[in-house]
């Protein structure tokens, strides 16, 4: 499996206007409890160019990879610009996840798994 491969495809579906978690990603990508893995990824750069880093949050809706970014407030400010609020809180920069976070489907998970398989990743 190439983990990183997985994660250029399934960071790709996150819908505009919508965020994912960690977590999320790496059970997408067939490795629950890989969180830290993909935080990992996305801060080398390991997932490929042009995925949507800024759509990705820690489970409590938390913008906690933006020090990741090329400048303080890129992904606070790219997310507000798809129409996400974004409110300060003791924290950090938060959304709300419950109305802002991807609610994949099973299909979309079936989908990513067939086409894992199809490229042999």
């Amino acid at each position: 499996m190439d983990f990183y491969k997985r994660m250029e495809l399934v960071c790709r579906q996150i819908p505009w206007g919508k965020a994912a978690t960690y977590g999320q990603i790496a059970l997408l990508c067939g490795r629950p409890g890989n969180a830290r893995q993909v935080g990992y990824a996305l801060r080398k750069d390991l997932a490929g160019a042009g995925v949507p880093a800024h759509r990705i949050v820690n489970v409590r809706g938390i913008l906690s990879g933006a020090a990741a970014f090329e400048e303080p407030g890129l992904q606070r400010r790219l997310l507000e610009s798809e129409g996400i609020e974004i409110v300060l809180t003791k924290k950090g920069w938060q959304i709300d996840i419950s109305r802002d976070g991807w609610k994949n489907t099973m299909e979309e998970a079936l989908i990513l798994r067939e086409e894992f398989e199809k490229r042999g990743i």
